[in-house]
């Protein structure tokens, strides 16, 4: 590790001593709102630096997974965070070599390298003259280590809570009918068992007694008897016998799984039993004049391996044996070779890389301009024939041999209606990527959410990869002479190094205490490559899936955290024993769960998905199969924006979530102009009220007007002059009054004082109550008494009317005499 410029913008004084404070609760729980369900804090350190972006936070060990929260940002921080089972291999003994401009007593030492299975390589560096270093060293070499299966995550929920739609077996089943063409009946799926002109279902290993690797259920040519199939599993490896993974109702082609026969060392054993059983899977013909079928065998191995293990007892089938047969060897590499090979190629992503452990960016990159750093990786333009890197070249290769075996195989039962039988030594491991992979090239159903799922689940789990032995975690305990042990010390390995990284220490001897591995001699990135090679086609059939890259770097997280079921065990027996599907959470439901919260529009749908126009097999020609490096897995965390660049798909979910950011905006803004809308409703209600109390107040006024011209009328027709005057109240009555008096000269004269005075009051009309005996009526009639109306049979002059006040002096009126004239002759 090249220490220059990577430890002097590292202050410790501006870092919070945690000291003071690790003896309360409070920092535990601060740390809720980052836990998950049923995750607790087993150790935790404070004031850590994460080396690889100089980070500062709080490192937790959970029973989950190695948790780092910023203290600056309070969150998690993705490249600090990696569960317990992903992790590799530990280092404590991480050393800086003595640099000129850096003094001894300021260069920290309390170091901390962790090692991932998902190309992650972090470096921790822990507050000096702590014991942080070591609670923090301790707890993980013991929980990354669990000695029993339910130790783990996965079974810390309670039992109670799961509720997981269907068992593996009924979708197995399930699958089964579909290749059939027929549908699954929902009620006595114990006793199904179904047949047609060339195959059938058989439960001979019901009770995992013909193979405990396969499952209960097996598809095998219709000739063959469950004597046969007992005859022929002794004949190969394990037992694991010739049977059909996929069939083509249409030409008849079958595509088959078995592992290797047992020849022995000269290659002249026989097994009746196994001949009939593979002749079988190609004995219907192809056409009306029946010609035969041809039958591919297919060794996943290089012929010199195969061989060898006739040491053993193994080797490979003799054409000769087997009628209208043909062995071919495909030269894939064993689990070991693969496990070296994504080492290097961890290390060497690391060191060329724009974010690498050492604190610092890749000092020279890929194509020695120091300038670039690392980004001349971005959109994985490098392919197997680049001679930049061998390393890199090495790997690339490996899953190419796999595609070009995969896409050989497909074209055989696609073009050419042959059946094509694979295996490699156990049957577990190469052809389970060979088989899977042809089906998802065969398959157009493969290549959706819920085939996928159904693929992994019949040629992975239902027929025995052993993901507990190639993720070294620990399984359940087999019977007296089974072939797994339970995985309770796994073995000490050394720290991969790089030239890039000759600043750290040398590595250190397998019996270096210090360096603590997670993984087996039998763990190997098998999962990882089938992932890879399906990456592969997405970027040559970008129209052909229905999920996108991110689907697949997700389900790859999901499976190395061991934070579900699915996974867990190397076999459906196993699995079945341990209880993992009703004791743990489904890992497909969590996948399901999180595209229905995205809708649509989630990341991990592919949004160039177009199933019409790619509704059957993918044959994609030889030269079109030569691989690029995945950006999105193995640069994710040393080149985060490049591994992102250069992908349609990265950049459409980016636009996407851009237009829904703007979809966003649109709703607020369309929100608040309803709000505004609404608003002006209600305003422009409040003004029509407001214009109709006006237009009811002009109309009171208006008749106030005619009834005041007609009263002032009558009283000057006997002979008076009036003069009204007008004043408005609080009450909105209007007041007329005016006084008469006779003249000497026998006109009449307005005087204050006058024989004759009247006050008139009116109110508007609404004001006026409909009932004879309402208080205007009490208070305002002079000729009503204690007994009621004087009048009650007379109409009343003030209902009906606006007038509801008269006050006059009636003695003026006795007074008063009326001359001839007053008024006018007839």
């Amino acid at each position: 590790m090249d220490g220059s410029g990577s430890w002097d913008a590292i202050d410790w004084n501006q870092i919070e001593d945690p000291r003071p404070r690790r003896s309360g609760q409070a920092v535990k729980e601060s740390m809720d709102d980052f836990l998950l369900e049923d995750e607790e804090v087993l150790a935790q350190g404070h004031g850590v630096v994460l080396l690889n972006n100089r980070e500062a936070g709080t490192l937790s060990v959970t029973n989950f997974r190695l948790l780092f929260v910023s203290q600056a940002k309070k969150c998690v921080i993705e490249l600090g965070t990696i569960p317990l089972t992903t992790i590799e291999k530990l280092n404590d003994d991480v050393k800086l070599q003595p640099l000129p401009h850096l003094s001894d007593k300021n260069r920290p030492r309390e170091l901390l390298q962790v090692i991932g299975k998902d190309m992650r390589i972090i470096v921790f560096a822990f507050v000096p003259k702590t014991k942080q270093k070591n609670e923090v060293f301790d707890a993980l070499r013991r929980y990354t280590k669990p000695a029993n299966l339910w130790d783990l995550y996965a079974f810390s929920c309670d039992p109670s809570a799961i509720k997981n739609d269907s068992e593996p077996k009924w979708r197995l089943l399930r699958e089964y009918f579909r290749l059939f063409r027929r549908s699954l009946p929902l009620q006595g799926v114990e006793e199904v068992s179904f047949c047609n002109e060339w195959w059938r279902l058989t439960r001979v290993n019901s009770s995992y007694s013909l193979c405990s690797t396969y499952p209960s259920e097996l598809i095998v040519p219709r000739s063959i008897s469950d004597e046969d199939l007992f005859q022929a599993s002794t004949f190969r490896s394990g037992k694991r016998l010739p049977v059909i993974s996929w069939c083509d109702p249409g030409s008849g082609a079958v595509l088959a799984r078995s592992s290797q026969p047992m020849v022995g060392l000269m290659m002249n054993f026989r097994n009746n039993a196994d001949e009939k059983l593979v002749c079988a899977l190609s004995s219907r013909t192809t056409d009306e004049k029946g010609s035969p079928r041809k039958l591919y065998i297919i060794d996943a191995r290089p012929r010199a391996n195969a061989l060898a293990n006739g040491a053993k007892g193994g080797g490979s089938e003799s054409s000769s044996n087997y009628p209208r047969s043909e062995v071919l060897f495909l030269g894939i590499q064993n689990i070991h070779t693969m496990r070296d090979s994504l080492s290097r190629l961890r290390d060497y992503v690391d060191a060329h890389g724009s974010i690498s452990s050492n604190g610092s960016p890749s000092a020279v990159s890929v194509v020695g301009d120091r300038r670039n750093r690392g980004s001349t990786w971005g959109g994985g333009n490098l392919n197997s024939m680049t001679s930049f890197s061998s390393t890199l070249g090495e790997w690339l290769n490996h899953i190419q041999n796999i595609l070009v075996g995969a896409s050989w195989i497909a074209a055989q039962i696609s073009e050419e209606a042959a059946s094509v039988l694979v295996h490699c030594s156990d049957g577990w491991d190469r052809t389970t990527q060979l088989v899977a992979l042809a089906c998802l090239l065969l398959d157009p159903y493969y290549r959706t959410f819920s085939g996928f799922q159904a693929l992994v689940e019949k040629d992975w789990l239902a027929f025995g990869h052993p993901f507990a032995e190639r993720m070294g975690v620990p399984t359940v305990a087999e019977n007296v002479g089974s072939q797994y042990e339970l995985l309770r010390q796994p073995s000490l390995g050394n720290l991969s190094s790089s030239p890039s990284r000759n600043t750290l220490g040398p590595s250190g001897p397998s019996s270096n205490p210090s360096v603590q591995s997670q993984t087996s001699n039998n763990s190997s990135p098998i999962l990882l490559q089938w992932l890879d090679c399906i990456s592969q086609l997405l970027r040559l059939y970008p129209s052909a899936f229905q999920f996108s890259s991110k689907f697949l770097v997700d389900f790859m997280d999901c499976v190395l955290s061991c934070r579900f079921g699915n996974f867990l065990c190397n076999s459906e027996r196993e699995r079945e024993q341990s209880g993992v599907t009703n004791s743990c959470r489904c890992m497909w439901s969590y996948l399901a769960n999180l595209r229905a919260s995205g809708g649509s529009f989630h990341e991990h749908y592919n949004p160039f998905y177009d199933p019409v126009k790619h509704n059957g097999a993918l044959l994609p020609p030889a030269a079109a199969l030569a691989p690029t490096l995945w950006p999105q897995f193995y640069l994710r965390w040393t080149c985060p924006i490049e591994s992102q660049g250069g992908d349609l798909e990265s950049q459409w979910h980016a636009m996407n979530k851009k237009y829904a950011d703007a979809m966003k905006a649109k709703d607020i803004a369309e929100w608040r102009a309803k709000d505004i809308k609404l608003k002006l409703e209600s305003m422009k209600q409040d003004l029509q009220r407001e214009k109709r109390a006006s237009s009811t107040a002009l109309a009171t006024a208006q008749s106030a007007q005619r009834e005041n011209a007609a009263i002032k009328k009558a009283i000057e027709s006997i002979g008076c002059t009036i003069k009204f005057s007008t004043s408005e109240d609080e009450d909105k009555t209007e007041v007329l009054s005016c006084s008469l008096r006779r003249g000497a000269d026998g006109r009449a004269q307005q005087d204050e004082n006058g024989d004759f005075s009247v006050s008139i009051s009116a109110i508007e009309d609404s004001l006026v109550s409909d009932a004879p005996g309402d208080h205007f009526c009490e208070s305002l009639c002079p000729f009503r008494t204690r007994e009621g109306c004087r009048w009650p049979d007379a109409p009343c002059a003030q209902l009906g009317s606006q007038f509801v006040g008269l006050k006059a002096n009636f003695d003026a009126f006795d007074r008063l005499s009326i001359q001839d004239c007053y008024f006018g002759p007839e």
